[in-house]
């Protein structure tokens, strides 16, 4: 009966229906092992106070159902008054009886049951659960594990969902109370904080905080380095806390509090604030919760950083013409400050707006196993709104990015993420590439771009990978291109702002012209290059302004290319 399901309540609850035919009981109680704390937790129960039964911790060796775990055999007491070491957690209890719960020789939890007379036990009952307790054990352990399995689904499930959302979130106070009902989801915490780092301080300010479901404003503010959450800002760690009357670091702002888990948000390498929570009960918060939280603190310190953003150039807009030089150096920081450095590749990029502040875009991305991302885009339209959406689409590709997504992959996520939240008239075109600097090889998908440029063996390849704009179309696919590449190979990727850029006489640059001056410089280094196409298009377009934005970007295979016989 008892294996016969996988749900681990139901599963519990059989057990202590079977006990019960063998015994009738007045408090049972059944404890699991955590086997890294060696700690053993009330799972289920009868006859227990509820308060007294979610405070129950009790570790290996210590009283009768701790040495029961620890001794792997049953421990009848029949009188407790004369025992050493017995936990008074049930008052007015005489004796006990505790069945180890052992499979593949391991303790996996306790069985005990309790009564308020003395000798209510026998060695009967003992032989009896004890024959029974391995196949209980199995049971259990089988249902512990397909929930684990289960659960484990469900968060990944859940957080892919919350990392979809967060990212469309652009305005910070509705993105803060929807960050914590998002990770109530998750965690069934009391007390809930988010605290940003304040740049010019150093100090962690509270953001937005809520206790016990309610919302509560906390003005102090709190130092890197002190209590548990400045703890977490300097050491870049989660810290979790069972008791936090035994951590010297605590500060009491909660007086309820006695279990705490704080998690540093972290964007581009920097500490940007904490994701702080709380709860009444000791040892509340575990392994499981730290790398949930920690997991979803990456997409959180995204979001916060792409609503700080949008936030800040949507306030710049409204008084465009004082402030159109801070809002061209705000778009300017979401470009990457530094090129990467690779052992086997030059990198070269530039973008040139039509206006004070545009819409093209252009980013790398690290990936493990010196692999790199390569983004270029262009986004509708001109000036404030398009660099406004072009923050939004960088914030959704990096939001993305942790999963290390191959090019095709990568345009469908944002393509998906984009259509949730569509703006009328608002899309991107993406090329999208992952360089193996290891193997040399090179991943295209493309969707809307000019096609790209493969200069190889002395000739100018066109990489015919074409697709449909991002944010348009729900069902859009991608095709993806390999190249295995070789020392002196160069890849050109460029917006169509180079293509249409025009004369006095209305004559567009040409993808010819482009393709011209890429052949005669295949020997020259990608940084030449790029400066070269932008000469060449300043020298056609004469006093013409350009009417779009223009974004190149070359990688070239370090080495000398293999002479041709």
């Amino acid at each position: 009966m008892v294996n016969t399901t996988l749900d681990l309540d139901t599963t519990l609850r059989r057990v202590a229906e079977l006990v019960r035919k063998v015994i009738d009981y007045e408090i049972f109680a059944i404890l699991l092992l955590n086997e890294k704390t060696q700690d053993l937790r009330v799972r289920f129960h009868v006859g227990y106070p509820k308060e007294i039964a979610d405070r129950v911790n009790i570790k290996v060796g210590e009283g009768v159902t701790g040495q029961a775990a620890q001794l792997r055999q049953a421990v009848l007491v029949a009188d407790v008054l004369d025992a050493d070491g017995y936990i008074d957690a049930v008052p007015n209890v005489r004796s006990e009886l505790a069945i180890p719960l052992i499979i593949k020789n391991r303790v996996i939890g306790v069985i005990d049951i309790e009564a308020r007379e003395p000798d209510y036990f026998t060695e009967e009952h003992k032989r009896l659960l004890t024959l029974i307790g391995s196949r209980m054990a199995v049971g259990i352990e089988n249902a512990r594990l397909h929930t684990r399995t289960t659960r484990q689904a469900r968060t990944l499930l859940l957080l892919n969902e919350i990392a979809r959302e967060l990212t469309s979130i652009l305005n910070l106070d509705e993105l803060f109370r929807r960050i914590a009902e998002l990770v109530s989801r998750l965690i069934d915490y009391q007390m809930f904080s988010i605290l940003l780092l304040d740049s010019n301080t150093q100090k962690l300010q509270h953001r937005f905080a809520l206790r016990f479901k309610e919302t509560i404003h906390i003005k102090h503010d709190i130092p890197q380095g002190r209590g548990i959450v400045g703890a977490a800002a300097e050491s870049r760690q989660a810290v979790l806390v069972s008791d936090v009357s035994k951590d010297p670091r605590y500060v009491l702002l909660n007086p309820e509090t006695r279990s705490e888990l704080a998690v540093p948000l972290i964007y581009k390498d920097k500490v940007i604030g904490v994701l702080d929570l709380e709860h009444t009960r000791r040892g509340f918060f575990n392994e499981d919760h730290k790398r949930t939280v920690t997991t979803l603190a990456a997409q959180v310190a995204i979001a916060i950083e792409n609503a700080r953003l949008y936030e800040e150039i949507a306030r710049q807009e409204k008084r465009l013409e004082r402030d159109l030089a801070l809002a061209r150096e705000l778009q300017f920081r979401l470009l990457p400050q530094v090129l990467p450095k690779l052992r086997d590749l030059e990198v070269a990029a530039k973008f040139v707006p039509a206006r004070a502040i545009g819409g093209d875009l252009y980013d790398f991305v690290n990936y493990s196993l010196s692999r790199l991302g390569i983004v270029i885009g262009d986004v509708s339209g001109k000036g404030a709104p398009a660099a406004i959406y072009a923050a939004l689409v960088n914030g959704i590709l990096r939001s993305h990015a942790p999963i290390e997504p191959g090019p095709a992959e990568m345009l469908s996520a944002v393509n998906n993420s984009l259509g949730e939240r569509r703006i009328e008239g608002q899309f991107v075109s993406i090329i999208y590439a992952v360089w193996d600097d290891a193997e040399r090889t090179l991943q295209v998908a493309n969707s809307g771009l000019p096609r790209p440029i493969y200069c190889h063996n002395g000739k100018v390849e066109v990489i015919e990978a074409t697709g449909l704009p991002l944010g348009l179309f729900d069902d859009a696919d991608y095709d993806e291109f390999n190249f295995r590449a070789k020392p002196g190979d160069l890849f050109v990727f460029f917006s169509d702002g180079i293509l249409d850029a025009r004369n006095n006489d209305g004559e567009l640059f040409g993808r010819q012209r482009v393709e011209q001056i890429v052949s005669r410089a295949a020997d020259k280094s990608a940084d030449w290059i790029v400066d070269t196409l932008f000469k060449a298009v300043l020298e056609h377009a004469g006093s013409e302004d350009p009417f779009d934005d223009q974004t190149v970007v070359a990688i070239k295979v370090k080495g000398s290319p293999a002479k041709r016989k």
